[in-house]
């Protein structure tokens, strides 16, 4: 995904578990598909300072780590939430004036520490009640509103340079939470207080998602002159899952990225997640789950695939296809070669004896019904594919269309992707469309 997302000038992140960090195959994920990683728990006041004024730094330094070994954007999650906080502030006893430094110290403690290194923070999170009515939080009961400005003043403070976001949840379209939200934006713009984002969590639910209605929200935010942001998508469904609602899951993370792209002002898209088996949904409703891109065996799913072709079509893909000023004259994706076609084939992650691969073809030709052709090495097999019917006779490998994506309009593209066994798969492997050898992308 971060190839396709890199042409748009967004970003594409997910939240990382500092515990998967040491599985080679969840690194590998982690590290090759995004371009930005958030701390799932690592840089949250419970974790960072445990005990008064005593900082572990462990966790949010391994993040920020990684995140520069990858070349990576880092999103600072969060300063000041009413959850997770350590037992000592949670049950602590302190005057307003003592809980507001409180507060800001920490604020400017952490803030600090990251300075440089972090590009956008979650300065306060959760601030609301569903109605629009502020959440009672300790900080809220003892200080009031004023609590935000104050964090959002101290962050500032600490990283001049780092963008400053409130998040929240329940927020992606217009409701009375949002309305809320947008009213405290609009009064801390107005007294100059240094907000730079908002971030819509959006923790959707597969089938009721209306991606036009997420762009028009996104966008009034965007109208007050501030970056908005996706930046904790999941969309769970009834548990198990079958091949019905994985696609209507597809469609929906669809929506989701086809809303932020529409929006100028939104700068990228967060996952909270990579796979299934390490997700939070099912702890939090019971019966509910299967929310991520990935499978429970770090398998992608069509929603993978649907974010990966919501980014190639806004940013023109992998190769632009036959407009592109560098072609030659005799390439094969030259435009007056009505088969035209260019390829991507790109070997995501790796290990001993296997290989999980994307594909993306871009045809100048309007389609219905596609055929891909390519040859794997000796000895390596599909174990299993998806948005595709796989077939193989030695090393050959036919993959066709499904039922659902079998149209494709002249310029669009074809995706599909498939785990190998038996050894790995090599990037950059030539594919063939309906017989033409595709130019690479």
């Amino acid at each position: 995904m971060r190839e396709e997302a890199e042409p748009t000038g967004r970003f594409i992140g997910t939240a990382i578990n500092d515990g998967l960090l040491s599985n080679s195959t969840y690194r590998g994920i982690a590290a090759t598909e995004f371009s930005s990683v958030t701390a799932e728990n690592a840089m949250k006041w419970d974790a960072v300072e445990p005990q008064r004024g005593q900082f572990n730094w462990a966790g949010g330094d391994r993040l920020v780590q990684f995140a520069q070994q990858n070349d990576q954007l880092v999103y600072g999650h969060t300063l000041v939430w009413h959850s997770q906080m350590p037992q000592w502030l949670q049950n602590g006893s302190f005057s307003n004036t003592e809980l507001r430094t409180i507060m800001t110290d920490h604020v400017t403690t952490q803030a600090g520490r990251y300075r440089g290194q972090v590009q956008r923070w979650d300065v306060v999170n959760e601030a609301f009640n569903e109605d629009g009515t502020f959440r009672q939080s300790k900080f809220y009961q003892q200080l009031g509103e004023s609590y935000i400005a104050d964090a959002f003043r101290a962050a500032r403070a600490a990283d001049p340079n780092a963008k400053l976001f409130i998040n929240d949840y329940n927020t992606e379209v217009r409701n009375a939470k949002s309305d809320g939200l947008f009213r405290l934006v609009q009064r801390l713009k107005s007294q100059g207080v240094p907000i730079d984002g908002v971030g819509f969590q959006s923790h959707l639910i597969v089938g009721n998602v209306n991606g036009p209605a997420i762009q028009q929200n996104l966008q009034r935010f965007a109208d007050l002159g501030l970056e908005v942001a996706i930046t904790e998508l999941d969309i769970r469904m009834r548990t198990p899952s079958d091949s019905t609602k994985l696609q209507q899951q597809a469609r929906d993370y669809r929506a989701v990225a086809d809303a932020c792209l529409a929006v100028s002002a939104c700068s990228g898209i967060t996952v909270w997640g990579i796979s299934d088996r390490d997700s939070w949904v099912p702890g939090t409703f019971p019966g509910e789950g299967d929310a991520c891109p990935w499978d429970s065996d770090y398998r992608p799913k069509p929603a993978y695939e649907a974010l990966k072709a919501a980014f190639a079509d806004a940013g023109g893909g992998p190769g632009d296809g036959p407009d592109d000023p560098g072609d030659e004259p005799d390439e094969p994706d030259e435009p007056d070669d009505p088969n035209a076609c260019t390829a991507v084939f790109t070997v995501s992650n790796r290990w001993a004896t296997g290989s999980v691969v994307s594909v993306t073809v871009r045809t100048t030709q309007a389609l219905n019904g596609w055929r891909a052709e390519f040859e794997l090495p000796a000895g390596v097999t599909v174990a299993n594919g998806w948005n595709g019917s796989f077939s193989q006779s030695g090393n050959r490998v036919t993959v066709t269309n499904a039922a659902y994506n079998g149209t494709v309009q002249a310029g669009g593209t074809v995706s599909f992707g498939f785990q190998t066994g038996g050894g790995s798969a090599q990037d950059g492997t030539a594919v063939s469309l309906g017989g033409q050898r595709c130019a690479a992308g």
